[in-house]
């Protein structure tokens, strides 16, 4: 059994920061349950692009309110109790709200080794 709270993961390497976003990640690849799992923190006021090319994602709004916009021109709200999920490697925007950081619960798969980040077309690196 694994056991784990946000606040010891905060306070570790498990805590990547980057411009628009910082994520917990909780869950990773070393742990061997064949997805990743994170608590993402969107800061208010930042869109940031992303393209799953190699990851698979859901994602659930805790707090916070902001929008996805994918790049077929369709935007949805985003607020607390949304759950949008990536199942075509969707490329998209995403966007805070001025005044309101949004706090998501994001599964990825295949799971994240823990320091990625987006490169310059938003992608993360599939590691094997």
């Amino acid at each position: 059994m694994i056991v784990r709270t946000l606040e010891q993961c905060r306070n570790s390497e498990r805590r990547v920061v980057a411009d628009n976003w910082e994520s917990v990640r909780m869950l990773l690849k070393d742990d061997n349950m064949g997805f990743s799992f994170h608590i993402t923190t969107i800061y208010e006021g930042t869109e940031t692009h992303i393209h799953y090319q190699n990851h698979l994602e859901s994602v659930f709004c805790m707090s916070g309110t902001g929008e996805i916009e994918v790049v077929d021109g369709k935007t949805y709200p985003i607020k607390p109790g949304t759950l949008y999920i990536l199942d075509k490697h969707d490329e998209h925007f995403l966007r805070a709200h001025k005044n309101t950081d949004m706090v998501m619960a994001c599964v990825f798969n295949p799971p994240v080794t823990g320091q990625e980040v987006h490169d310059e077309n938003g992608i993360y690196p599939l590691v094997d």
